[in-house]
């Protein structure tokens, strides 16, 4: 059986090497737009600082879109004091600030984190995982989520998703070059970049997001273990899971009012129905498998 910190190394090693993948294929991308267009050394520099600009953009603006998208309000102790409690305990045993929290008014179990970093964090949890999970439950969830917080999860996934949009612009750059002839007026460029240029364009979207959903799946491994770390209680997350295995079972429960594919990454569950059209490339691993890790765990 692995332990909790060999779960975590490994998931860690994984997440680096994929990317290295994804930013070997968004550079070698802007490279061969440039080629193409003919841009040299002033195209790149061009290219550099758009890209910076929009994930500088992101960075700041990343975590109130994704609230606001989400239909989170910020709640006070006064309102949620259970909740407050359970924060403010994992916050204090890992010596960070208290994170923002926020309730989403949704029946289905789920939770996600968001924000900056250690110092600028904040916590969602719907509606109904608080009327779902005891306390044990309860904490396992918020711990999972203040791993996510304490490893730097946030900002990865917003980098993750930056890459992947940037990206996709690019390719579809490449295509409607391609369409519209933008190459023909350049002798340099043979039939051997045209054809690598419908490549690009067709395929990199797709590979930079299959890189980062691996990239979201191996992270949710490594907040489950290191989530049942802190409250050193894997059967408490492993019974969270269950109870929301079940709920999204049923025929009657409706997706999440608020998630999209934007935000589905972030959250402590895929939000979406089991055989829904958009979990075909789920952002989450199965939770057949999380649980089975956990309850591998000592």
């Amino acid at each position: 059986m692995a332990s909790f910190f060999d779960e975590i190394a490994k998931n860690r090693v994984t997440s680096i090497l994929l990317f290295l993948i994804f930013g070997a294929l968004f550079s070698g991308i802007v490279y061969l737009l440039v080629v193409l267009f003919g841009g040299g050394l002033f195209g790149l520099a061009v290219g550099t600082v758009i890209v910076v600009a929009y994930a500088l953009f992101a960075y700041s603006m990343g975590d109130k879109m994704v609230l606001a998208l989400s239909g989170a309000k910020e709640v006070t102790q006064q309102q949620y004091p259970n909740l407050y409690d359970v924060v403010e305990g994992l916050a204090s045993a890992n010596q960070i600030p208290v994170p923002k929290i926020y309730v989403i008014n949704d029946p289905n179990p789920n939770a996600f984190a968001t924000g900056k970093g250690k110092k600028a964090s904040a916590i969602a949890v719907t509606s109904g995982l608080l009327s779902m999970m005891n306390k044990n439950e309860l904490e396992g969830v918020l711990a999972h989520e203040t791993s996510h917080i304490l490893d730097g999860d946030i900002l990865v996934m917003m980098v993750a998703i930056v890459f992947a949009g940037a990206i996709g612009i690019i390719a579809a750059l490449v295509r409607n070059a391609l369409w519209f002839g933008g190459f023909g007026n350049n002798r340099n460029n043979g039939g051997i970049l045209v054809l690598v240029a419908i490549v690009v364009g067709l395929l990199a979207p797709l590979f930079a997001l299959l890189i980062r959903l691996a990239i979201s799946r191996r992270r949710e491994y490594m907040a489950d273990a290191n989530g049942a770390r802190i409250i050193r209680n894997p059967s408490a997350l492993a019974s969270a899971l269950k109870k929301i295995q079940a709920y999204s079972a049923s025929p009657k429960t409706a997706p999440m009012k608020h998630a999209n594919e934007i935000t589905a990454n972030l959250y402590f569950s895929s939000p979406f129905k089991p055989r829904s059209m958009l979990n075909l490339f789920s952002t989450h691993p199965p939770i057949e498998e999380r649980i089975k890790r956990l309850e591998a765990m000592y």
